[in-house]
């Protein structure tokens, strides 16, 4: 199964390693292995990337045609902690669609089959439409896309932000007072060309 432009561009979902495993209108389904890097302070999967796959699943399911559909709002409840080397599947499902709303279901699993968490979706469609490929084709990352790439291009980003600031002292010294805004509309400017 080829994943849609939508994913591609996902980077937060690549980010984590999730893997779409079913992408159909209405329904979808995404898995996730738990990284150590994904635990809280009591050694279990942290409960915002429980969601984060939740989200992803609904996202899928909910954007079933060319308008872009984001959420309007999600409740979640966990039912069981998980921890490091286990796998999560989010498994969504349509449960009505009137207009510009829909209402989804998710469900969390783990590798045993055991319920983690549930999530009722509620999503919003609006008349935007997908960014073209031209403007996003640098963001495309795949899951096995490794986590330091991104941080190394975020790194080139910064660098090529201090490297177009008009004032030298701060190019050098980042610890220098200044105005943050040459910096932040440099980085603006430079993020754009990385589009």
């Amino acid at each position: 199964m080829s994943l849609r432009p939508m994913m591609q561009r996902d980077q937060a979902s690549a980010m984590l390693g999730m893997v779409v495993e079913h992408d159909a209108p209405g329904e979808s389904r995404v898995s996730m292995t738990v990284r150590d890097d994904m635990l809280n302070g009591f050694a279990i999967t942290h409960g915002g990337l429980v969601f984060t796959l939740a989200d992803t699943a609904f996202a899928i399911a909910c954007n079933e045609d060319e308008r872009v559909t984001v959420a309007g709002g999600a409740d979640i409840t966990f039912l069981k902690s998980t921890t490091s080397g286990q796998t999560l599947t989010a498994t969504a499902a349509r449960r009505a669609r009137s207009g510009r709303t829909g209402l989804y279901d998710i469900r969390v699993t783990d590798e045993s089959g055991d319920l983690v968490a549930e999530v009722r979706g509620r999503s919003i469609t609006t008349d935007r439409r997908p960014p073209t490929p031209a403007a996003a084709t640098s963001a495309i990352r795949t899951s096995s896309a490794p986590h330091a790439a991104t941080a190394t291009e975020d790194v080139q980003i910064a660098e090529g932000a201090r490297a177009t600031d008009p004032d030298p002292a701060r190019a050098t010294d980042p610890r220098t007072p200044h105005d943050p805004a040459p910096e932040r509309n440099a980085a603006l400017s430079t993020t754009e060309v990385f589009r």
